[in-house]
C-alpha cells in the first residue's frame, strides 16, 4: 500500500520537527510539508494534496478552525486531524463543525497518533477519549434553551416566591394557564416541583 501523505501544521518549529521525526521513523507515512499557520496550511494543502492535514488550532497568522473551514469550502480531498493541547467546547465544537475528521490531544501516545492518522486517511472519525466523553455529555445535556420566554418569565416569578394566583394576576393569564406552563417547565427540566425547578434553573444559569 502507498504511504499516507501528511502535512504538519503548527506554529512551533520544535513541535513540527518532532512530528516530522516521528513519522520519518515509522513506515507507512510520508511528510509532504510543514506550515506555521492556517493560511500557509491552506496554500500548501491545495498544492501538495496530502491525505491528512495534522492541524494545530491556535496559531498567530491564521487559526486552525479558519483553515479547516477554508479547506472544506474549497472541496479539497484531504482529511483534517486536529492535534492540539486545547480540549474545551469552544475549541472542539467549532473545529468539528468546520469539517475536522478527528480531534486528538498532544499528550496522546505516539501509537494513538499513528492510528488516528491512518483512521483519518480512511475517512473514519477519531476522537481522543477525553473529547469523546465531553461531546457525549454535551449531547445528553437537557436543552435548557427549550424553555420559552413565557416559561422563563414564570420561572423567575416562582423563584421570587410568587404564588400561582399572583403570577396569573401579574401576567394577565388564568391560574390554569400558569399551572400548564409549570407542568411544561417541570418536564423540560426533569423535575417534580417548584423548588427543584428553581434549583435546576440556577444551576443551568437560566436565572440571574
Amino acid at each position: 500500500m502507498a504511504d499516507i501523505t501528511v502535512l504538519i501544521v503548527d506554529d512551533h518549529p520544535v513541535v513540527r520537527d518532532g512530528l516530522r521525526g516521528m513519522f520519518a521513523a515509522t513506515t507507512g507515512f510520508r511528510v509532504l510539508g510543514e506550515a506555521a499557520d492556517g493560511r500557509q496550511a491552506v496554500a500548501l494543502a491545495e498544492r501538495l494534496r496530502p491525505d491528512v492535514v495534522l492541524m494545530d488550532l491556535r496559531m498567530p497568522g491564521g487559526g486552525g478552525v479558519e483553515a479547516i473551514t477554508e479547506l472544506t469550502r474549497r472541496g479539497l480531498p484531504c482529511k483534517v486531524l486536529v492535534l492540539t493541547t486545547y480540549d474545551t467546547d469552544t475549541d472542539t465544537i467549532p473545529a468539528i463543525e468546520a469539517g475536522a475528521t478527528g480531534y486528538l490531544l498532544k499528550d496522546a501516545p505516539r501509537d494513538d497518533l499513528f492510528n488516528a492518522v491512518r483512521a483519518a486517511a480512511e475517512g473514519r472519525t477519531v476522537l481522543s477519549p477525553a473529547i469523546a466523553s465531553r461531546l457525549v455529555s454535551r449531547v445528553r445535556e437537557p436543552r435548557s434553551e427549550s424553555l420559552t420566554t413565557r416559561e422563563l418569565e414564570i420561572l423567575r416569578l416562582v423563584a421570587r416566591g410568587t404564588s400561582n394566583r399572583e403570577i396569573a394576576a401579574e401576567l394577565f393569564i388564568s391560574e390554569a394557564t400558569v399551572k400548564t406552563h409549570l407542568t411544561h417547565i417541570y418536564a423540560k427540566l426533569d423535575v417534580k416541583d417548584r423548588a427543584a425547578a428553581v434549583a435546576v434553573a440556577y444551576d443551568r444559569h437560566l436565572l440571574p
